[in-house]
């Protein structure tokens, strides 16, 4: 899997909402160095798994929708 990347503007949106997540809940000030390493860590190692999670979700959603559309265009039989 390539390496997940996100432009500056969503970048700096993420890192403001993790240090602010930092500074709120864990009463923890990180620098926006610091918050950049534990962003790249989460992205790199944790990333992965939530995005394997999505591919599953929209494969099942994919087949919920095929098993659908297959049964309305089924033509009904008589015996």
């Amino acid at each position: 899997m390539s390496r997940i990347e996100f432009n500056k503007q969503k970048r700096d949106a993420l890192l403001d909402k993790l240090t602010r997540y930092l500074d709120r809940e864990l009463d923890c000030e990180a620098s926006p160095l610091q918050a950049g390493f534990l962003l790249d860590f989460i992205s790199e190692q944790m990333g992965p798994y939530y995005y394997n999670q999505g591919v599953q979700d929209a494969q099942q959603l994919f087949r919920d929708k095929l098993e659908d559309a297959v049964y309305e265009i089924e033509k009904p039989f008589v015996d």
